[in-house]
Order: structure tokens, then sequence, then C-alpha cells
């Protein structure tokens, strides 16, 4: 593949969040603008169009044609510019390579939390140009996220080391780079110095772009926008007061006057207005400009209605614009109440969240944009309302998803201490906050993102000198915003003298006993669930069995979550986990390589306990049976435990047309029978107020016959990373899912796109993801494909011996 250098039009970069700050930017509050004149509202402008088509900054994207080496080389060897790497494997970012590692049993307890997946260094290699229309300009390199410790070199030249692999870093290269003419990036990875228990992935795993900057721009992330609503909290929402704050660098060796003009567009395109302020920038360093405005009849950011706005930043030299960006907002309440729980807009939500890792099925920790939103629209879909971002920073695009979805985020910082040096540095020497200070300056603009949780579960988290170094953070968070409540996950230590003393808001982990008891010591502090309901469970299993790695689906979670909603002063919930993630494989261990915990498998395929928590926080009519499949050979005559979940008030049970009963359904809890098994259709009825509301039926399959191939969208972008997730299903000739199929199935995908990886669900395959073929497990797998940059179709078929092929074309525009 040709080397890629795109261009991103005035119109585009508008749409473009400002993105990553520099690692090396001053942590010291900027300086105050001296204000020339004082703010002025223009009138809207006509268009929604900018009022220039000049390209003022642009970012090209970086993620294609790479290099790719698996092991440790000399670094003096492989920086130079004219280093031979014509033999290395070519690759695109984002990339996982410790995905297509082989999985093998240690005695290495850190690898068998990671998976059992060897984790070893490995180099990145990119040529690239840079036109030599860019001189005078400054050129940021932006790495959105590298896993982990990485060094990276320019031509050469050492750029500099970021050790954290979940924040995002840049450096500048405007006096390294070649204009004009080819470049060479050299990355250098070692992800051995975990920083979690859980498979954490390496590789460059999130984008990479160049950017091109005028002298005098905003700085990265630097637009932040803070709304009032007055009343708001009680409901009224006639109008909405908006603080703007924009940081504006000048990297020119002396001091400009300049203007910038700030444009409100609401969630339908309009522009709404125009504002301007003067100021001068003082040389080679960065200022603060300040602005007040009101929106009229403000569209309020809600979990139903997610209302979105834009802020279009433009700075303006003797009249002309030099730089612009976009910022999306909203505008929302957010309240606790330490007796009644959160509240949203003035209106009691309860908090229905998940808690999630960052890796998916067949990709790993290099998860494409679109998944992001796939992740968050499956468990929305369920009635699921939160997204915690266990335990780091996210990937943004995640966050994006939950601004447009409507997600209520609790924003996670990887560690208490410092990263950099050590997990908890003492108190008083604690001043590193640079990877707090990114995680805080990059999401702050987020409306999902209710509360800032600055760790997990710290073995300071009760002890004094956790409470101090908590206090640091918590004035640090406080110094870039203030407009939301810091907390953190905490597994104990809430009855002493520690962390939940000087946090605004305690999160309790597990420990549903401690509940009232934290609520009676902090009777001025809500507290949520920040992690519970941790069972395990495998999809379409029903038995125990620690030799296969297989969990119960009969592992309830309903005494976890009661506890949560029957207490009126708990503002709701993180439920561990959403998804199941590779890594930390409990409660066993060897032979599952993944967690069990999910309400659905790691490819989005629902288990059972999904269905349970559907039932209780979804209000759409529902029923589901558990057992999730009606085949049994060998049992006829022995008692099936059936369970039903639904919201509706009565469920009835049929077998092959008789009615088992009718039972009134408690609320957030199940109803029950033992069923003699006999093969053929089981049927659960559910009603409210005398009428059927919902339906499910289990049958008994046949022998399988077909593979059926399905996705939500069959319509792709041509930006070469639009991917989609492509559930298979083994069925019979009747159609019905093959509950015991375990065929594999091989995949042949033509046209301009690739294949990214495949997977089953099951906790226990050693199967490698990066392959073009997978077993079905329990009648289920998938395979995600990832479309290229040329216009056309797609075709996708699914084989397997004996059984009849699969297949869906897929239009890429």
């Amino acid at each position: 593949m040709a080397n890629k250098l795109c261009s991103i039009s005035f119109n585009a970069i508008l749409t473009v969040l400002t993105a990553i700050a520099l690692s090396s930017c001053s942590k010291s509050p900027p300086h105050q603008a001296a204000q020339t004149n004082q703010t002025t509202e223009a009138a809207a402008p006509a268009a929604s169009a900018p009022a220039s088509a000049t390209p003022l900054r642009q970012q090209t994207l970086l993620d294609a044609d790479w290099r790719f080496h698996l092991g440790d080389m000399a670094s003096n060897e492989v920086i130079a510019a004219n280093y031979d790497d014509s033999q290395w494997r070519q690759v695109d970012v984002p990339h996982d390579y410790i995905q297509e590692g082989t999985y093998a049993l240690t005695t290495n307890k850190l690898w068998k939390g990671h998976g059992y997946l060897p984790y070893i260094p490995a180099w990145y290699r990119k040529h690239f140009t840079i036109p030599a229309s860019a001189q005078g300009q400054v050129l940021r390199l932006d790495f959105d996220g590298v896993f982990r410790d990485s060094e990276v070199w320019l031509n050469g030249q050492f750029l500099g080391r970021h050790p954290s692999g979940y924040t995002p870093f840049s450096y500048d290269i405007s006096g390294i780079a070649k204009l004009g003419a080819e470049n060479v990036i050299a990355v250098r990875v070692d992800p051995r110095q975990f920083e979690g228990w859980w498979n954490e992935g390496g590789g460059i795993y999130r984008h990479i772009h160049l950017t091109t900057l005028p002298g005098l721009h905003v700085a990265q992330w630097g637009t932040y926008v803070i709304s009032t609503v007055p009343n708001g909290d009680q409901g009224g929402n006639s109008e909405a007061d908006l603080n703007i704050q924009t940081t504006v660098e000048n990297s020119q060796p002396s001091s400009v006057q300049y203007e910038v003009m700030s444009e409100l567009v609401d969630p339908n395109g309009k522009v709404l207005k125009a504002i301007k302020v003067g100021a001068t920038a003082p040389a080679n360093d960065r200022n603060e400009v300040e602005q007040q405005t009101t929106i009229e009849n403000p569209q309020l950011w809600s979990l139903q209605s997610p209302q979105l706005y834009q802020l279009r930043t433009t700075i303006l030299q003797n009249g002309d614009p030099v730089d612009s960006t976009t910022t999306t907002f909203g505008i929302r309440t957010i309240h606790y109440d330490p007796d009644k729980g959160f509240f949203l807009n003035g209106q009691h939500v309860e908090i229905q969240g998940t808690a999630n890792h960052q890796d998916f099925a067949g990709v790993g920790i290099a998860v494409p944009d679109s998944l992001q939103a796939w992740r968050v629209e499956q468990l929305k879909k369920m009635g699921c309302n939160g997204w915690r971002t266990a335990h780091n920073p996210p990937n943004e695009t995640t966050l994006d998803a939950c601004d447009r979805i409507g997600m209520l985020v609790m924003d996670e910082n990887r560690h208490l201490g410092d990263p950099q040096t050590s997990k908890t540095p003492s108190g008083s020497t604690y001043t590193n906050f640079s990877d707090l200070d990114t995680m805080i300056l990059r999401d702050r603009n987020h409306p999902s993102i209710i509360m800032w949780s600055m760790c997990n579960e710290e073995t300071l988290q009760g002890k004094p000198e956790g409470a101090k170094i908590f206090s640091a953070m918590m004035q640090e968070v406080h110094r870039l915003d203030t407009t939301r409540p810091i907390t953190c996950a905490m597994s104990g230590g809430w009855l002493t003298n520690g962390i939940a003393d000087v946090e605004d808001i305690v999160g309790i982990n597990y420990n549903t006993k401690v509940y009232d008891k934290v609520h009676a010591r902090y009777p001025g502090k809500a507290i949520f669930g920040s992690e519970d309901t941790n069972q395990k469970t495998t999809r379409g299993e029903y038995a125990n069995n620690k030799n296969t790695g297989m969990c119960s689906g009969y592992t309830l979670s309903d005494q976890d979550w009661l506890a949560v909603v029957n207490r009126p002063f708990m503002c709701g919930s993180y439920t561990w986990t959403g998804i199941d993630y590779k890594g930390e494989p409990n409660p066993y261990g060897w032979p599952d390589v993944s967690n069990n915990t999910g309400l659905m498998d790691c490819c989005g395929f629902p288990k059972d306990k999904y269905y349970y928590f559907e039932s209780c926080w979804s209000d759409k009519p529902m029923v589901h049976i558990l057992p999730s499949s009606w085949n049994w050979p060998g049992k006829e005559g022995q008692n099936i435990r059936v369970l039903a979940f639904s919201n509706a008030k009565q469920v009835e049970l049929f077998l092959n047309g008789k009615s088992l009963g009718k039972q009134s359904t408690p609320h957030d809890d199940y109803v029950e029978w033992e069923v003699p098994y006999q093969p053929g259709q089981l049927v659960a009825k559910a009603y409210t107020d005398g009428n059927t509301v919902a339906t499910d039926i289990q049958e008994t399959a046949d022998a399988a016959t077909q593979i059926q191939v399905s996705a939500d969208r069959t319509t792709l972008g041509t930006d070469g990373e639009d991917a989609v997730v492509v559930p298979v299903s083994i069925l019979d000739d009747k159609g019905r899912l093959v509950p015991d199929a375990d065929n594999r199935v091989t995949f042949q995908l033509a046209g301009n796109g690739r294949i990214l990886g495949v997977s089953n669900g099951d906790p226990a395959d050693h199967d490698t993801d990066k392959a073009d073929n997978r077993k079905a497990f329990h009648g289920h797998c998938i395979v995600v494909i990832e479309a290229g940059t040329q216009p056309g179709t797609l075709q996708l078929t699914a084989t397997s011996p004996g059984l009849a092929a699969g297949s869906m074309s897929f239009t890429v525009q």
C-alpha cells in the first residue's frame, strides 16, 4: 500500500475535536489574556459554513502502511532513517500484536492474568513525506495511545518516552522534520511492565496523526465550555449560561494581537450566534480568553435525547482567520442527593451501568472506531445507561459514542499514584499530574461524563496516606474542571480514615453489606456501586465445570442488584462487566483465557444474565427463558430448572401447548418452574393487565444443516478503517439455532476489504483470533471485517463441510 498523506479540508477539520495535549506543555495556569476590547456579540451568520474556505490547520492520518518487527533490536541501528526495513511485515495501525501470540500454560502469575499470552517488545517504522508547503508551520506528531513504555525517534533523533499505555501524547517535530522529503518514524514498544492485571495488549493500538498548525493557534484541548442552566435541577430550562474558555498558543518569537470568534451551532446545525473578543498573546507562550453568552431554550442532553451542540472557534489576525477548531458539547445538569440518589436535568435517574475493558474479540485492544459505537449500542438497547471506563482513560471515540447514544460515564484514571514513577508515591512528593491532566483536558467537554474516578481498588484506599494523595489529585482536577464530582472505586477502607473521607461521592465495590454503614458514616455524601454483581457465567452452559472452564448460567445476579435498587440513597451501580474480556480468567484459570463476568460474551452475544438486567432496566416489555435452549438429549422425563426474566406483571409457561402455570413476577427478580423434559416447544408468555405483551420461545432443534451470517448494517465507508461485526449462526433445516453446534466455519472476503479477526465467545478456546476460520461455540461465532479505501462491493462467504454456505454483501461508498 502506498504511503498516505491526506489533507483535511476546512469543513472536515471543523468536525474533528482538537486532539492530544503536548506531553511537554506547561502545567502551570495559563496567563490571562490582555483584553483589547470587550466581548462583542455578532448576528448569526446566514449559513453554517465558516467565514473562510482556506485550510487553517491540517490533520493527516498516519495509520496506514507501517513496518513491524516482533522482538527487540539494537536501537542504534533501527532508528536510522536509512535502515533497511523492507523485510519487516507491513501492518496498519491501530494494531495489537499481543493478540497474534500463542496461548500457553505458565506459572508466571502476571501472564496468567493477561490471558496466558507472551508479552515481548516490538518495533514499528513508518516512511512518509511532509509537503514543502508546511514551511514555517508548527508540526506535531499525535499518538492517541501506545501500549506501552513507548520510545519514539524521527529521522534518527530521539523525540521522547511515554510510559503510560492509556494516555495520548505528542511531540513537536517542527525543527526535525524534512519538508518535501521522506521522513521516518521509529517506535519501540515494551508492554512487559504491566499497568493492570487483565489482558492489556501491546502495540500502537490507537490512531496517529500529523497535525500542521499556524504559529498562533488554539492549544491542544484548548477549548472548554461550561454550561449552567438556572433552575435546571428543578426542571426549568428557559436559558443556559455558557462560559467559554479558549487557550491560545503563540509559537512565534514576538507577541501578537488577535481575536477569538466563537460560533455556537445547535443540534440541528443552525448557527445561533457568534461572539468575539480581542487579546494579546505573549511571545512563545499561551494565554486564556474567556467569554460569556446565553442560549435561549436550550435542548438538553439526556439519555433519551442526547442533544449535542458545537462550538466553532476561529482565531483571527487583522480580521483574517489563521486557525479554527470545533468542540462538541452538551447542556445538562447533574446533581447527587445523599438520600435520594442521582438526578439528570432535575429528574431522578438510576445509574444502570456496566464496567468495560477496552478490548474486543478478534481485534484485541486495537478496536476500530465503528466498533466502539457498536459495543455501546449493544448495551444501550437492553436498558443499560452507564459505562465505566475500567480501569483507565478510554479511547476517545468511546466517549464520543456515549455522547451520541446517551450513556452516563464514570471516566477513570489508571492509578492513585504516578505510573511514570510508582503506583503509590508519598503524598508529600506527589506533583507529577501529566497523565491525570491529559485525561481531564481531553475529556472535560463530553456531556456523558458524570464523574471523575481517580483509581480502582488501591492498597492505600483506607489509609491517611491514600487520602493525602487523593486530595492532591482532587485539587489538580478542580484546577481544570469543577463541574463533576470526584470519586474512585473502593474495595475496602470505607469505614476507616482514608479516601472516603475526602472524595466527593463514595464508590463501593461488591460489599453490599456496608451500604447502610457507609451511608450512616457519610450522611452528606452520595453513594453508588462502583463495581458489583460479579457473577461468572458462560453463554450456553448450565453446569460449572472447572476442567473445561465453563460457568453455569444459573449463577444469578439478582441479590446484588436488589441490594442497590432497594435503597433509595444508592445512585445505582456499574455491573462487572458488560462484555467478557481477555485475561483475568476467573474463577478457574487455565484452560480459560478470558473472563466470564460479562452480560455478553466477548463477541457481543447475550448471555442469560443480559436478559435478567434487561428485565430490570428496560421499559420495553420482554420475557426470557433460562435455559436459552430446549435441547437436553438423554434427560427425557428429568426435571429441568426453568426461570423466566420479565418486566411484565405475570409470566405463564407452556410446554408443547400445555400450561405449566402462571406466576406473578417479583420486582427486579424472576419466576421459576421445575419442568420434566420432553422435546418440543417451551413458551413463556408475559402479561400486563391481562394482555400478552411479550413472548419467548425455545424449541428443540434438529441436526445442523446451514450457516446464517448477519450484520446490523451493510453499508461501509471508504476511510479504510470502517469495520463491522458479522454474527454467524449454525441452524437446522427449519432455521432454528442448533445450541450444541461446534462446526468450524471458514470465511472468504472478496473485494477491497480484509478480515480483521474471528472469535466465538468460548473462554477456553485457544485458537488465535487472527485467522480466517473459527469453530462455533453453542451455535455462534463472529467474523470482523473492515472495508478498504475504494468504493465497491464486499462479498462475505462462510462455509463448513456438510452445511449450506452463508453469505452476504456490503456496499462500500
